[in-house]
């Protein structure tokens, strides 16, 4: 059969005389926007924008923001220095480790050790689908699921330096009692007879972010080797640009927060002690998506303005569990089901955590 209407042919010469040149698209414009969308565009755009729109305020929020983030800086230092070593180690195989032996105990160990693993959020994919193929139980990656956004040595030294100690002991034993919670409740499932093929087709490639979790074993006196000092001093470098130019932009913001936004309406949506505030905490954490190093910055000038302590844990761990990251590497691995699970365990267990803060402080 051919075709009802007919085109002529024509020579490329042809073309090109009778049709609109149309540039190429080499990508150029997207690679500038993505350069253009980054945490630096906010922390330089910022000051401008004051400065053109309400010049009185210029001096306050860049003092706000610099007293802020020098404040910070010795919590940034340790940090990198800490979370470089643990990679320049190898402590992945710690880790991958805790997975094995009886269920019960994987759980444990799991949400005990999902706040010290060393991973980049795109390592975290290739090592939990390693776990996942050789048989690890679906309960003890659920519990390091939930625990591992939470808290992380450098999210718990940024957590106390904005908001102090017991807010960051309070969230790390919440990481550790929210994993123990999803762990031991998917378990339960499992037995009764859910989940029964819970897995994506999976590879157990890596991506680059470094060696595999399951083989060799931590050096921690890791500068006896060349190759393990390149990884230190890489790891150095990366995570301090990694979190100073987040915690830059998170400090500028909090300095519009604290200066603009009136403590009035976020005492009358977050404030107090009630059961409520924790609840709307919770559900407005989910989708706010912030990782773990502008969140704590920010909830210090929420709770300056009026947020109560058990409502900025809720919002903490909530919007910790709704990370970008976090779903993706949940998303990528599992059917939507156990997917659904992970994120109902996550709300119920940022309100569990916030009401308990509340009651604690």
């Amino acid at each position: 059969m051919t075709d009802a209407i007919e085109t002529p042919l024509s020579t490329p010469g042809d073309a090109a005389a009778t049709s609109p040149r149309r540039p190429r698209d080499t990508g150029v414009g997207r690679r500038h926007l993505r350069r253009l969308l980054t945490p630096w565009t906010i922390v330089i755009l910022t000051p401008l924008l004051v400065l053109a729109l309400d010049p009185t305020n210029l001096g306050p929020v860049v003092g706000f923001a610099a007293r802020a983030f020098a404040g910070t800086l010795p919590y940034i230092a340790f940090a990198v220095i800490l979370i470089a070593w643990l990679k320049a180690a190898g402590a992945e195989a710690v880790v991958g480790r805790a997975f094995q032996g009886r269920e019960t105990q994987a759980i444990m160990l799991a949400a005990l050790f999902g706040g010290l693993a060393p991973f980049c959020s795109c390592e975290v994919i290739p090592f939990i689908a390693g776990l996942l193929a050789v048989g690890a139980p679906l309960s003890a990656i659920m519990a390091f699921w939930l625990s591992s956004p939470l808290i992380d040595p450098p999210t718990l030294l940024i957590t106390a330096a904005a908001l102090g100690w017991p807010f960051a002991v309070g969230k790390a034993v919440a990481a550790v009692a929210l994993g123990l919670f999803g762990g031991f409740a998917v378990k339960a499932m499992v037995r009764g007879g859910l989940f029964a093929d819970p897995v994506r087709a999976i590879s157990t490639g890596g991506c680059g972010c470094g060696p595999s979790p399951f083989k060799g074993k931590p050096v921690w006196r890791f500068w006896t080797e060349g190759a393990r000092r390149g990884v230190f001093r890489t790891e150095l470098a990366e995570n301090a640009l990694f979190l100073v130019k987040w915690l830059a932009m998170a400090y500028v913001l909090e300095a519009l927060l604290v200066t603009y936004v009136p403590a009035s309406l976020i005492a009358g949506v977050v404030g107090g002690d009630g059961v409520g505030s924790v609840v709307i905490a919770a559900l407005v954490g989910m989708p706010a998506y912030l990782n773990s190093y502008v969140a704590p910055p920010l909830l210090a000038g929420l709770m300056e303005q009026g947020m109560a302590a058990g409502a900025a844990m809720a919002f903490m761990v909530a919007g910790a569990v709704s990370s970008i990251p976090a779903m993706a590497a949940v998303w990528s691995l599992v059917k939507p089901g156990v997917f659904a699970t992970y994120l109902g365990l996550g709300v119920s267990g940022a309100i569990v955590a916030g009401l308990i803060f509340q009651l604690a402080i």
